[in-house]
């Protein structure tokens, strides 16, 4: 009999919050676990959840924050996005107010204004955050 291999379905968020000086800024985390580094929230989407459920709870686990979904940015599929296997992930931008706590997953937490994002991060998130910023420059 074949067996079927599927990708993992995963949601990330672009949490947009304001830095203590004014300034917009993004949320990141720096992971517990591997793959290690800074990356967007985010993880795998549980059995019987929608994509939006899953953003929204995966970022109340890793943020500690309550987000609103604002809308959804893109959805990446590059096999090789991820190297412990094969995901898919639809990234959601939102926003949220208070003070972010790493939480979860996540070894720490920063809030961080897109261009002070110099530094590699996880996954296919430098991608992500291009995509991002070009979205918000052409609907400027």
């Amino acid at each position: 009999m074949t067996q079927y291999r599927n990708p993992h379905p995963t949601a990330d968020i672009i949490i947009e919050t304001t830095l203590q000086d004014g300034r917009s800024g993004i949320i990141l985390i720096k992971r517990k676990f591997p793959p290690y580094g800074w990356a967007l929230p985010g993880g795998f989407v549980d059995y019987g959840e929608s994509m939006e459920a899953a953003a929204i709870r995966e970022a109340k686990e890793e943020t500690s924050l309550d987000i609103q979904l604002k809308y959804q940015l893109h959805t990446y599929s590059d096999p090789k996005r991820d190297p412990r296997k094969h995901t898919v992930t639809t990234v959601y931008v939102a926003t949220a107010t208070g003070t972010p706590e790493a939480k979860d997953d996540a070894l720490e937490i920063g809030v961080y204004a897109l261009d002070e994002i110099d530094f590699p991060l996880a996954f296919d998130h430098r991608q992500i955050i291009d995509d991002y910023l070009a979205h918000k420059t052409f609907f400027l």
